[in-house]
């Protein structure tokens, strides 16, 4: 492996001597930080046997058994070719001194730190997406506190351009013990690096132009600079060689504008854009030029889709013909009246007198609310006077909810639906009479939209 580095040494060295970059691509100061897995076993192993035996019986460290670290490194181009890095690198792991150090091997993971600096010898420039490189250096590491060694990082890396100054490097480590506490280790790392400043663009300032010789009739315009209120502009005698005057800037003379002091268009004679119906939307912009309307309509008056004579921004119902007072919903609050009123109980009961009977008479009160999807209908339940008012009010309340649960029963959303027991409270005619307390003991349908 000693010789395949040397030989990787000497290329790099060659291609370096015998390159003439014609521009500088010198690396800025650079920062980055990287993630490295540290293999303290292969090494050695390869050491003892060979590199052959160790690929041939699947010898390498697997990834599970390295130790994870982190680093910061510094970059600094030395020429277009050549970049210093310094290292500070951070990792946890089990040392396994040597024999000879005198020190038994770590049992337990301990913090190693490492300080190095190093060369990295780029076989292409940075202006290259990819460029490979080999890392010659010298460092220094600290093992639990303790323990201190020098040792020589090498290997052989890619960097990877993502944008003008910013890498991604990805380096296979192999450093060399230089000390008796040092081992042969390798160290697989990759990493991102930007630069700490942007670099300046030169900025060329052109120098300014000769000053042109007064000319007699600089404007060319046949009069000349003396006698021209306007020397530098073509113009006509009539206007003191001045051009004929634009009063109000909209590129049409005012000898052929017909409105001189308002800026306007030549395909209206220097005039501004119609407004025929005067609804403040000109009639180029205006899809109902003749009828005064809103910008939110296109110059077009507020639409009234069902024709009921209620808008349809003040409309509740706009696809349904209805009455103003309603808010041009149809006035359906008579009828439901009606269906109301044909809807019995039983004697102190929340059960429908008639079964059969009573699902009939709210079959319009379906039709209503499936016909107009913003109607709301309230439900009161009232009493007559007879019994307590704490039983009456009881009893309305679930005479309410009984109509209420079987139009939800029928597909209608609990949210459009209200139940209110009022009991005795609200009687619209007199309790004396048998027919009064009759007319009492009722159901309402009040509807909202």
């Amino acid at each position: 492996m000693k010789k395949f580095m040397l030989f990787v040494v000497a290329v790099s060295m060659s291609a370096v001597a015998f390159s003439q970059p014609m521009t500088s691509y010198k690396k800025q100061p650079t920062l980055g930080v990287s993630f490295f897995l540290k293999d303290m076993n292969t090494a050695n192993l390869i050491d003892k046997t060979s590199l052959s035996n160790a690929l041939t019986n699947n010898l390498w460290t697997k990834v599970a058994d390295m130790a994870p670290g982190l680093s910061v490194n510094y970059y600094h181009g030395l020429t277009d070719y050549i970049d210093f890095q310094g290292t500070l690198a951070g990792s946890f792991t089990k040392y396994p001194f040597s024999f000879f150090s005198g020190v038994a091997p770590s049992t337990d993971n301990k913090f190693l730190m490492e300080l190095s600096t190093a060369a990295n010898i780029k076989l292409l420039t940075d202006k290259h997406v990819v460029v490979p490189y080999i890392h010659l250096g010298v460092g220094l590491s600290m093992y639990g506190g303790n323990y201190f060694a020098a040792y020589a990082p090498t290997g052989a890396g890619l960097q990877f351009k993502l944008a003008e100054g910013t890498f991604i490097n990805a380096l296979f480590g192999y450093n060399i013990k230089v000390s008796g506490l040092s081992i042969n280790h390798l160290n697989y790392s990759i990493g991102i690096a930007s630069p700490l400043k942007e670099k300046k663009p030169v900025v060329v300032i052109a120098p300014p132009p000769p000053p042109p010789p007064p000319p007699a009739d600089t404007d060319k315009d046949g009069i000349i600079d003396t006698q021209d209120k306007c020397p530098t502009v073509p113009g006509v005698a009539k206007y003191q060689g001045c051009p004929v005057p634009d009063t109000d800037g909209d590129g049409i003379n005012d000898e052929n504008d017909k409105c001189p002091t308002v800026k306007g268009l030549a395909k209206y004679q220097g005039c501004p854009i119609p407004d025929t119906d005067k609804d403040g939307i000109n009639d180029e912009e205006d899809k109902c030029p003749t009828v005064p309307g809103l910008a939110r309509y296109q110059g077009c008056p507020i639409p009234d889709t069902d024709g009921d004579g209620v808008n349809d921004e003040e409309d509740k119902c706009p696809t349904i013909k209805g009455i103003a007072a309603n808010s041009g919903c149809p006035d359906i609050k008579d009828s439901l009246k009606v269906s109301a009123r044909s809807i019995y109980f039983l004697t102190g009961s929340d059960k429908f007198a008639n079964p059969k009977l009573a699902p009939e008479k709210l079959k319009y009160v379906l039709e209503a609310l499936n016909k107009y999807p913003v109607l709301k209908i309230d439900i009161e339940g009232h009493t007559d006077i007879t019994g307590s008012a704490k039983l009456n009010k009881a009893l309305s309340q679930k005479r309410a909810n009984t109509i209420m649960n079987f139009l939800i029963s029928k597909g209608i959303a609990k949210d459009r639906l209200t139940a209110t027991g009022y009991g005795s409270e609200k009687p619209v005619a007199s309790n004396k009479t048998a027919k009064g307390r009759q007319e009492n003991r009722r159901v309402e349908l009040l509807p909202r939209f």
